[in-house]
């Protein structure tokens, strides 16, 4: 179980720099806090190892021997424009708060984190310059879940005997602490299963009264549905204003901070990947221009999209982090990526979008719940006990389990061997098709009625009693 974490791609470490804090977040410390040692001065959310560290954070003396490991994603790329060289990186960071797997982990827990929460920065390095910007994504920040039923898309359920307000609260009190005002841009659909998740998101930022915390919903599939992906402009130029009151971060060559930036863009959609991971890319695409046109790269009137180079590039490092992020919760690469790749939807994006979904409902219902319980164990939401008699990962299961599936199978062969050999009539024939095929049918609806019990559900943490 550890080994299929660790197999998981996106872990980095650094004994030189602090990969869990934002370029802001460090100009803003104090002399004390440059001396402390890694572990000590990292931020406790991306720090993926902290439990395994556990030990040597309790003695200080070996703190130097103490590195913090982040998970999410990083690239770097040496870049130029205009015959002006300067480096470009991208950087995700996996919270492991309230960390696991996409229909297992949904919503917030008492504390107020986000399930999948990812804050992403964006940092360009030019002539000793630093300019950076940073977004987050997470789960819809109240009580809600959206358990595997063998059904291809589960109804989200949101708690109706909890408080939400408290935890609610509570995540947007830490937000505004460590990014200052929110801007929440809420992709989610406005009809169907997903429009109470809205209305609710909705109805408590009004209830909150918070004048830090705004909302805007933008139901990215209607408006982006027969591939009119133009559309997309209608939210930016929604968000305009509030990204030039926002800025971004500066700091020049001789150390002195420019310009601080005063709040953050808070995407989301159901699983923060793929529609939340499109949107992030052009807001800071847009941030990136105003940075290079700032540090003299660009010059007046100049676009980072007519810049084919380095566009490649920047479309395929944004690609690459939908991918990883994807993989991390949902199991698969991102859909819709080939937006971020080229600008434009295509077909074969289109077939590749079913291929990865088909496998997200594979993963999601048959193998999730032991990666939900691997992640558990790495990160020390469950201890093992020695003394236990026996292993809580087995479990006899009832014989309908095996029973149902087999007889299941052998009705629907039969009723395919009744088709292809008919019998002296054609009503025997019929009936024979008739009777496997009401088996078949049968046991599928049985099947797919007892949908939870089939699935593979994590077996070390209650996840009921998290949510």
């Amino acid at each position: 179980m550890l080994s299929h974490v660790l197999n998981v791609d996106g872990f980095y470490f650094s004994t030189t720099y602090d990969l869990t804090h934002t370029l802001q977040r460090l100009a803003n410390t104090s002399p004390e806090f440059q001396e402390m040692s890694l572990l000590e001065r990292a931020d406790p959310r991306f720090v993926w190892n902290g439990h395994l560290l556990r030990e040597f954070a309790a003695q200080p003396e070996i703190h130097r021997f103490a590195t913090p490991v982040m998970h999410g994603f990083i690239t770097m790329h040496s870049c130029s424009i205009n015959g002006k060289c300067f480096d470009w990186l991208l950087i995700s960071r996996r919270s492991c708060f309230r960390a696991g797997v996409r229909y297992y982990v949904r919503g917030i827990d008492s504390e107020g984190h986000a399930a999948n929460f990812v804050e992403t920065e964006q940092i360009v390095h030019y002539k000793g310059s630093k300019a950076s910007f940073v977004q987050t994504r997470g789960s819809i920040p109240f009580f809600w879940s959206q358990r595997p039923n063998l059904k291809y898309k589960p109804k989200p359920q949101i708690n109706k005997t909890v408080n939400h307000m408290d935890g609610f609260q509570r995540h947007f009190d830490s937000q505004i602490i460590s990014y200052g005002k929110q801007m929440i841009v809420n992709l989610v659909n406005q009809k169907g299963s997903e429009k109470p998740l809205e209305q609710t998101f909705s109805k408590m930022v009004n209830s909150m009264g918070n004048g830090m915390v705004r909302y805007v919903a933008f139901d990215f599939h209607k408006e982006c549905s027969r591939m009119r992906w133009d559309r997309l402009q209608i939210l930016l130029d929604q968000l305009t204003e509030q990204q030039d009151e926002f800025s971004y971060f500066l700091v020049d060559s001789d150390g002195k901070v420019v310009t601080q930036q005063e709040g953050i863009f808070r995407s989301n959609c159901m699983d923060c990947l793929d529609r939340t991971n499109v949107i992030q890319s052009l807001l800071a695409r847009r941030s990136l221009q105003a940075q290079l046109q700032r540090l003299g790269v660009l010059h007046v009137g100049q676009r980072i999209e007519e810049q084919a180079e380095f566009e490649k590039i920047y479309k395929n490092a944004w690609a690459d982090n939908a991918n990883a992020c994807a993989k991390q919760y949902a199991g698969t690469g991102a859909l819709k990526t080939d937006y971020t790749r080229t600008g434009k939807r295509t077909q074969w994006g289109l077939i590749m979008d079913g291929w990865n979904s088909l496998i997200r409902y594979y993963k999601n219902n048959f193998s999730d719940g032991f990666r939900q319980d691997a992640i558990d164990l790495f990160l020390g939401n469950y201890s093992v006990d020695e003394i236990e008699p026996s292993s809580p990962l087995h479990i006899n299961k009832d014989w309908k389990f095996l029973a149902l599936p087999i007889i299941m199978v052998v009705a629907f062969s039969m009723c395919i061997i009744c088709l292809l050999m008919a019998g002296d009539t054609w009503t025997e024939t019929l009936a024979y098709v008739l009777f496997w095929g009401s088996a078949s049918f049968g046991t599928f609806a049985i099947i797919l009625y007892n949908g939870k019990d089939f699935v593979d559900a994590p077996k070390l943490v209650q996840k009921e009693k998290m949510d």
